[in-house]
């Protein structure tokens, strides 16, 4: 969990010692990864959008009507991709009383309730924005405004990305749960 500027950037849980799931988690790691650039990219596209917006209107008297519509659009996608990477640092907010006062098998345990809940809604959410993403294509629902974008664009990307979040909440479970301990030698 961050605290605020960090010393070192954040690592990755370790790596499970089953091969088809470490091959899972790796591949997971690798798709987050490319996700997050590009959502950089978004990110600094939906900057220069905004920006040429308020030039345009201030400077040349030429306002847009379609700014607006496609830097949220942008900025829907980059939240929601962006979420199951935050998750594979354990990044999203969390209390941390509970973890200091625990037993560490107990606080193991509390970490794969917490998964688990978190699957549960993850799931449901992603099942919803499923939903309405067809919903929206097959019925063809617009925004209301003169620019009006199809909403399947950010249906989908929160589909997309609540699925991808869902998937890596399953890796951390499984990947908690077929750790062997440690064997303690004998004195």
């Amino acid at each position: 969990m961050s605290h605020g500027f960090e010393i070192q950037p954040a690592q990755l849980a370790a790596l499970p010692q089953q091969k088809w799931l470490r091959v899972l988690v790796l591949s997971m790691a690798f798709l987050n990864r490319q996700i997050v650039r590009c959502c950089m990219v978004a990110m600094f596209v939906a900057t220069l959008i905004l920006t040429y917006s308020v030039i345009s209107r201030y400077l040349f008297n030429a306002p847009t009507d379609w700014q607006d519509e496609a830097c949220v659009f942008m900025l829907i996608g980059v939240s929601f991709f962006s979420a199951a990477s935050v998750q594979s640092y354990r990044g999203h907010i969390g209390i941390e009383v509970l973890s200091s006062l625990l037993p560490a098998k107990v606080n193991a345990i509390r970490l794969i309730l917490v998964d688990v809940i978190s699957f549960v809604f993850c799931s449901f959410f992603s099942w919803k924005s499923w939903t309405l993403f067809y919903e929206a294509w097959t019925e063809g629902q617009t925004t209301s405004s003169t620019f009006a974008p199809p909403l399947w664009i950010p249906y989908a990307m929160m589909a997309f990305g609540m699925s991808l979040l869902s998937l890596q909440i399953v890796l951390q479970i499984l990947t908690a749960m077929l750790a062997k301990e440690p064997k303690k030698e004998l004195a």
